[in-house]
Formats: C-alpha cells, structure tokens, sequence
C-alpha cells in the first residue's frame, strides 16, 4: 500500500498543478495503475470525471479509496456508450449542416449564373433590335461590343460553368419545426410528395428561395392542398419585380404573414407595394408585412390609394370576359348584381344595398390577377395559331365568293343570247306537232 500512497500523492501533485488540462490523456497514460486518488483535486469535482477514469483505467481496483464495483463499470459504460452515440450524432449532424450549406452555396451560383446568361442574351437581342444597322464599335461609347467573338466566349463560359453545377445537388427541400424551406426550382416538385398528415399539418411557414415567382405560381394550388396551415409566406431571390404578380397570391385559402426580402426582389423598391398588398388580398385579413403589424389605418390608405384601381379595371371588362375571371362560387353574385342593377331606388333594402357593396368590392378585386410570362407565351402562340387559321380560312372564302361572282357577271353577259337560244330551239321542237308528240313519246317508252 506504500507504494499505492505515494502514487495517489505524485498523482495529487500533478493533476493539482495542471487542473486546466484534460484529464483524458493522463489517465491513458496511467491505465495499469491498480489504485489511484484524485479526490480534492478540481478534477474530481467533474460530473464525467469518474466514469471517464473507469472506463480508462480497465485495471483501477480502488477510486479515490474506494473499491470500484462491477456496476460502476457498467455505468461506466453505459455513459461512454451514449457519449459515442452524442458525438456520432453530432458529427452526423455536422456534416448534414455542411452538406445544406454547401448545398444552398450552389444553388445560388446556379442562380446567379442563369441571370448573368439571361442580362447578356437580353441585352444583345436589345441592341441587335435597337440599332442593327450601327457598327458595334460605336454603341454606347462601349469596346467590348467591338468583339462580338469575346461575348460568345462569356457565353460559352457561363454556360459551360452552368452544365457543371447542375450535376451537383441543384436543389434543397428542408423541414425545420413548424417551417418548410424551398431552395431551387426543383424544390417545387416535393410538393407531389405523399407528405404525412402530421408533417403537413405542423408546417405554417413556407420559405422560397433562388425559385423563379412565375414558377412558385403554378403551384401554389398544390400548396394549399399539401399545407392547409401555412400561414407565412417567404419570398427571397424570387424575381418578384411587378405589383401584379401579387394578384397570383389571392388563390390560397388564407395567408396571416407575409415577408419580401429586398434580396433579388425589386419590388420592394416600390414605394406602395406593401398597400398595395394589403389591397389586393385584403381577404385574408393579413396580420403582418415584413415583420411589421398592420393597422387600420394601412387598410384604409390601401383602400384611397387603389380602390379606383380595381373599378376601372372591372368596368373595362366586357360581361364575358367578367364571368369567366369569376370564380363559381362568385357568379351567382355577380348576375345578383346584374339583375338589381336595373331596379329603382328605394326598392332594394339598406342591408342589401350594403351587401350589393361588399360583393361588387370582392368582385372588382378579382378581376386584378396575374399571368405568368410562360402562361401568357402560351396564349400567344394560341392566339396566333387562331389568327392564322381565321386569316386562311377568310382568304378562301373571299376566294370562293370572288370566282362565284365572276361566274354571275359571266352569266348576266351571256344570259341574254342564252335565252335567246333556248327559245329558238322551243319553237322548232313544237312547230310540228305531231312529230313533236311522237318524240316525246318515244322517250317516255324509251325511259321504261
């Protein structure tokens, strides 16, 4: 036991001395060791302390001058066990971290290479169009535009870099508590997903994120079918550049907050895009705007400022055209107002009169919607296609009606020696009678 003391005291020693350091490598150090004392020393004071010496020490017999038993070694580890497990799943957790930031990091690469490829087509179709007939030396004062050959190197340059990434992850879908956050257009197909119904249920933020707005559009009746709590929708490097693009929004069942981030949204820029917000989905009672709390009055100055807005543009409207805008559920009111459009004052109720008011208010909100730049492309080539057809089939029929009215003026200007003719021919079939009876009795019999 003497010399069990005097380890405990060299021990005492050095861990008194260098209390500041692990202890982890020390005791490796020391693992044959039988007895040891650590007691009185800062260490001693640890909560991992003793579990870490047992499960160190395979061969330590006494701790601190107490005989270490077989379940303080199975506790001892039980705890190592979980303390792997909390490291593993730290480490695990680590790289999933890494892997979303690495992740989102390409995704907005991709992002902004697709606009740079997008500015420089622009703007060469721009020039090309503005002054095809100008040398490029001479436009705007530029010598970049003297080499032609440099652009489509750019071009092929970002073109070639855009191929690369995208055979890296060009998307991110990420659930985090009661948040579902959408990176990269190809986040939207996720909402085909068979979601759980808790999942679905728990999630009442949506964030997009570097996803075109006219693509986020063509789904969001999936997203309110998928995600009938998502009462918070984030906007961020959305390209949401024009006012109308919010009419889109009015097809959800209800939102309470809405956030625009300045970043790659140039429609914040506007001064009254938050009224006009406010306007336009006025239906669902919106709570907040970028994280600031909406007043009455921010819902009567919306009113002043765009109410005329939405009366023009439903007065505009030929009848049709209304109705066809207007949903099912709103048509039965809209003939409503039709019918008692007509009928003298003082006929119709007050409480009709105001509720005539509200409805015609809704109605005239919904004839502001939103059509995409890819929905509208499609029209118009339907359109053309319609044109083209109207075109070929009004030149065939100018076409028929102009040899038909040839052939009349050919007609007039014959007919007159016709008739002249088949007169002539009448009075010398019937001079002779009686020949004239045989013959056309002899083609009677000839016809049996």
């Amino acid at each position: 036991m003497a010399s069990s003391t005097s380890t405990a005291a060299h021990c005492q020693h050095h861990v008194a001395s260098a209390h500041h350091f692990p202890c982890r490598p020390m005791v490796v150090s020391i693992h044959l060791i039988p007895d040891i004392t650590f007691d009185g020393n800062p260490i001693a004071q640890e909560p991992w302390y003793k579990h870490t010496v047992l499960q160190n020490m395979l061969q330590l017999r006494q701790l601190d001058t107490r005989r270490v038993t077989e379940e303080e070694r199975r506790m001892a580890s039980v705890v190592a066990k979980k303390e792997e497990e909390k490291r593993r799943e730290s480490h695990k957790q680590s790289l999933l971290k890494e892997k979303k930031r690495l992740t989102i990091n390409n995704i907005a690469r991709q992002w902004d290479l697709q606009h740079r490829v997008t500015n420089i087509a622009a703007n060469q179709d721009r020039k090309n169009s503005d002054s095809p007939s100008l040398d490029p030396c001479q436009m705007d004062g530029s010598t970049t535009s003297a080499f032609p050959e440099e652009t489509g190197s750019l071009d092929s340059v970002l073109n070639n870099a855009l191929q690369a990434l995208s055979v890296t992850d060009t998307h991110l879908v990420d659930v985090d508590g009661d948040m579902l956050s959408l990176y990269g257009s190809g986040a939207l197909e996720s909402l085909d997903r068979n979601w759980s119904i808790q999942t679905a249920g728990m999630v009442t933020t949506v964030s997009f994120t570097f996803i075109e707005f006219d693509e986020i559009v063509q789904v969001l009746p999936k997203l309110k079918m998928k995600f009938p709590n998502s009462l918070h929708l984030k906007f961020k490097e959305t390209n949401l550049a024009m006012l109308q693009q919010f009419n889109a929004l009015a097809q959800l069942h209800r939102i309470d907050q809405l956030t625009i981030d300045p970043q790659g949204n140039p429609v914040v820029n506007f001064t009254l895009w938050k009224y006009y917000v406010l306007f336009r989905l006025s239906h669902f009672n919106m709570q907040k705007i970028n994280g600031t709390e909406v007043t009455q009055n921010d819902m009567i100055m919306a009113e002043r400022l765009f109410g005329i807005l939405a009366h023009v543009a439903s007065s505009e409207l030929p009848h049709y055209r209304v109705i066809s805008i207007l949903g099912d559920a709103r048509k039965k009111q809209f003939r409503y107002l039709q019918e008692t459009k007509g009928k003298k004052h003082g006929i119709v109720n007050e409480e009709n009169n105001d509720s005539k008011r509200f409805v015609g208010e809704n109605t005239n909100r919904a004839m502001l919607n939103y059509t995409t730049r890819d929905f509208y492309n499609e029209k118009l080539e339907e359109t053309k296609e319609k044109k083209k057809f109207c075109k070929i089939y009004i030149e065939d029929l100018v076409k028929e009606a102009t040899e038909i009215s040839m052939k009349k003026e050919a007609l007039q200007k014959l007919w007159p020696q016709m008739f002249i003719e088949l007169v002539r021919d009448a009075v010398l079939e019937t001079r002779n009678k009686n020949s004239y009876m045989k013959l056309c009795l002899q083609q009677i019999a000839d016809q049996k």
